[in-house]
Order: structure tokens, then C-alpha cells, then sequence
């Protein structure tokens, strides 16, 4: 696709953000598709020619010929199988059926000597074949794209944490201001929650299971072939060994997904995570405790020159949120099918790696927008001493140690609704009938310095 191309091309993913989602290529377009149903074509080939009782016979030569055909899958190999698919081709006839045109492929592509095509997808289902590559492509988009980007956000966020670990900021609980803590310990919330999103992603998808049932999950053609062949035994050590996915033994002609969407829903977990953070990072934006560095030559506002907008925190949370409702809609449907079969699931399995593409685009936008942000000391600590109040909850708390069953209250008569002062807070402690070691310890508290043990909470990161 060339530049002018994706001036035209109908979604955004392939237009405007195709240089982020290039990544996912490999994974989640048609051709990575039809690539992973060669593989399993191949490979059960292969199987078949390993069982004792099977005639077919293939050479060492042969082995390396069919593993060639998708391990250097090329434009060409793609774009003949849908000639095959649309047009025909070699003496096939058109066959309106994608995984059909994967099997004339294998064919088309033997030795001419070759005694192999008879037993290409033998007693095979397609679905046997889709469950299986579609399972290959989201575990490898997942390990291999989505994963390293969330380690990277997670890495970033516990980097920041640790290097403001001490830098005390006014919390707000409600809206309101609340006991302060530190930006620190708020970064390495997000961090500690992501490190758990990430740990249920890779379970997830380490669990992607894979059936070879046949057209309803009773390996009747198998067996019919081949009645004394343990055709369970085979097609689990062709899941697990061959293609190193858990195999699932009940299933009907399709494949329950449960566990695809097992995935689906760790991955909008962690997603919700970052939607959390681009949100709380948006609003310290607009509250001045973030900066952000400029970017030579950006525009901010096509009207206001000043302004540096937010962009990637917003960019995120929009691809985020899209992501969420594509993964949710992902993870209800295909985990229901009438009776034995429908095909409805076909094509809205297609929509995997558009999910998975807004995923992406939301990660690097996040990262991008904590590389800007600098956090505004300053700001962050004038708003704190314009805020005593807050050390209320100090007040009532040592008061009540000291025995005064009413602390809450007189606090409460000092400070609820009202603007206050530390001389306030003082005057207040004059009046109490404490010891003068309480006295003081009263007198030293601050906004800035009531921050509790914030900072050592940081070391928690993993």
C-alpha cells in the first residue's frame, strides 16, 4: 500500500494509524491468516504420514518442501490462494470457500510426483483448521505485539514512580481535596495494576486451546477410515506438540472460545488500567500538576497558539474505549453457536486484530504521553499549603489516641465547609486539654509533610 492509498482506505487503522498498526500485520491481517491454516494443513499432513497406519510416505526432502510453504509464505503464495478462492486456477475451479482454496494450495504446490494429495485435509472439518490458525495468530499478536508494549507503559510507569516517589501532591477523593500522598505512589498504583493485568493476559493465553474433532466433534470420518486408531490420542499430540497450544477434547464442530474470550477480557483489563490512568493524567494536565514537553513545530490549536494539548492521553483513551467495545462484543459472541454450527462467528473473527489494532494504537499513545509529561513541583506544592484542612484527619486521628471521643467533631466544627488556615488549626490546639509533647506534635504537622509512608510504598513495585 502505497501513501496516496491510505488517503482512501475506509477504516483509520489502515489510513491514518498504519504505521502503528504495521505490528500487527504479521498477526491479524488475511494473509497472516491464510499463512497459519498452511502451516496446519502442512503439519497435519505430516502427522498423517507418521501414523503406522497410513500409506503415505514423506521424505525428509518432502517435509522441508510442504514446511517451506509457510515458513516463506510469500505476497505471491497469498495472492494465489484467493486467485483460487475467486477466479481458479491450474485446473481448480473457483471455490468461494477460503479454506478450501488453503487446501488446492498445498496441492497445487506438491512435487508433480508427489502421492500426498489425496490425504491433504483428510477427515478434516474447516473449522478444524480456522480454530487452530486463528489460535496461533492471537497468542503470537498477543506475545509478540501487545505484551511487550504493556511491559514497556508498565516499566515507564514504575521509572516515574521510583523518581517521584517523595514528591508530595494534593489527593482528591470525591473531587475534593483529600489526604495528600505523592505522585510516586500514584504512579506505581497504575504500575502495580497493570504488572496484574499483564500476569492474567499471559495465563490467558498460554490456556488458548485447540480441537481436530471433525465436522461435529466425534472424529466419525477418522474412524470410519481408521477404526483402530486412537484419533484422540493423534489429534492431541498434533495440538500440543506440533503446534503448542492445550488441547480441548469436547467440543462440537466448533470450538466453544471460551478461552478466546478469556483473552478478550484480560486484555480489556488491562486496558480499563490505562483508561484509568490516561483520564487521572488528563486531569492533572488540566490542573497544572503535569507539564508537558513541547514538540518543535506541533500545533496544539489551529486557533490558540499557546496551548499544548493532551493529545496522546485523549488519542488513548478514544482507541482504548474503542478496543473495549470491540473486545467485549468479541468475547460475547463467539462463545455461542446454534446446535453444532453456524457460521456467523466467521466473520465477526475477522474483527480480532481491528480490536487488538486499537489496542495497540491506545498503548503507544499512552507511553507517548507519559514521555511529555513533567510533573509541576511547584504547583503541586503551593496547592497543598493552600489546602490545610486536610490535615484534619491527622488532628481527630492523634486526638482520639490521646483519649478524646469528640476529636471528629471538633475538627469537623473547624473546618467542614469553611476556609481555614494552619493559625487556625493553632488556635485550635491551644485550647486542648493535651500534653505539651502532643501540643507540639500537632503543631508540626503540614499539608506537605502529611504524606505517611507514600514513598516507601513504591518499593511494593515488583
Amino acid at each position: 500500500m502505497t501513501d496516496t492509498d491510505t488517503l482512501y482506505a475506509v477504516s483509520p487503522l489502515d489510513g491514518r494509524y498504519s504505521s502503528r498498526t504495521a505490528p500487527l500485520s504479521p498477526y491479524a491481517s488475511e494473509a497472516a491468516l491464510m499463512r497459519a491454516r498452511v502451516r496446519v494443513e502442512v503439519e497435519y499432513l505430516i502427522a498423517l504420514a507418521d501414523l503406522e497406519a497410513t500409506p503415505l510416505e514423506l521424505t525428509l526432502e518432502d517435509r522441508n518442501h510442504l514446511r517451506a510453504l509457510y515458513e516463506h509464505f510469500a505476497e505471491e503464495d497469498a495472492r494465489l490462494i484467493k486467485t483460487l478462492e475467486t477466479e481458479g486456477h491450474a485446473g481448480f475451479e473457483a471455490t468461494n470457500h477460503d479454506v478450501k482454496a488453503v487446501e488446492y494450495f498445498v496441492r497445487h504446490r506438491l512435487p508433480d510426483d508427489s502421492d500426498a494429495s489425496a490425504w491433504i485435509h483428510f477427515g478434516l472439518t474447516s473449522e478444524d483448521v480456522n480454530n487452530l490458525a486463528h489460535r496461533l495468530l492471537v497468542h503470537d499478536a498477543v506475545s509478540e505485539v501487545l505484551l511487550p508494549e504493556l511491559y514497556d507503559v508498565r516499566n515507564t510507569l514504575a521509572e516515574m514512580a521510583r523518581d517521584y516517589r517523595d514528591l508530595p501532591m494534593l489527593a482528591r477523593t470525591h473531587g475534593q481535596p483529600a489526604t495528600p500522598t505523592t505522585f510516586g505512589k500514584e504512579l506505581a498504583v497504575y504500575a502495580a495494576r497493570l504488572g496484574h493485568a499483564t500476569g492474567r493476559i499471559r495465563t490467558a493465553t498460554d490456556d488458548l486451546r485447540g480441537k481436530l474433532g471433525g465436522a461435529s466433534g466425534t472424529y466419525a470420518a477418522h474412524v470410519a477410515a481408521y477404526p483402530d486408531v486412537d484419533w484422540q490420542t493423534v489429534a492431541e499430540e498434533f495440538v500440543t506438540d506440533q503446534l503448542g497450544l492445550k488441547f480441548e477434547p469436547l467440543t462440537t464442530q466448533v470450538n466453544p472460545c471460551d478461552d478466546l474470550a478469556a483473552v478478550f477480557d484480560a486484555v480489556r483489563g488491562a486496558n480499563d488500567v490505562l483508561l484509568d490512568m490516561d483520564l487521572d493524567m488528563w486531569l492533572y494536565v488540566s490542573d497544572r500538576y503535569l507539564g508537558q514537553e513541547a514538540v518543535e513545530g506541533e500545533t496544539g490549536s489551529s486557533t490558540m497558539p499557546h496551548k499544548v494539548n493532551p493529545i496522546d492521553f485523549e488519542n488513548s483513551e478514544g482507541n482504548l474505549s474503542k478496543a473495549n467495545s470491540d473486545l467485549t462484543f468479541l468475547a460475547d459472541y463467539v462463545t455461542t453457536s446454534r446446535l453444532q454450527r453456524d457460521l456467523s462467528d466467521s466473520t465477526v473473527k475477522r474483527n480480532i486484530g481491528a480490536a487488538f489494532a486499537h489496542c495497540l494504537i491506545g498503548y503507544t499513545k499512552a507511553a507517548a504521553g507519559l514521555e511529555k509529561v513533567v510533573p509541576n513541583d511547584h504547583v503541586m506544592r503551593e496547592d497543598l499549603e493552600s489546602t490545610p484542612e486536610i490535615i484534619g484527619e491527622a488532628v481527630q486521628t492523634i486526638l482520639r489516641r490521646e483519649g478524646q471521643a469528640d476529636a471528629y467533631e471538633q475538627v469537623k466544627a473547624l473546618t467542614r465547609g469553611k476556609s481555614v488556615t494552619l493559625e487556625d488549626f493553632r488556635d485550635l490546639f491551644d485550647d486542648l486539654e493535651v500534653s505539651t509533647d502532643v501540643r507540639e506534635e500537632l503543631r508540626e504537622l503540614t499539608p506537605v509533610g502529611y504524606t505517611g509512608v507514600a514513598d516507601e510504598l513504591v518499593d511494593d513495585l515488583e
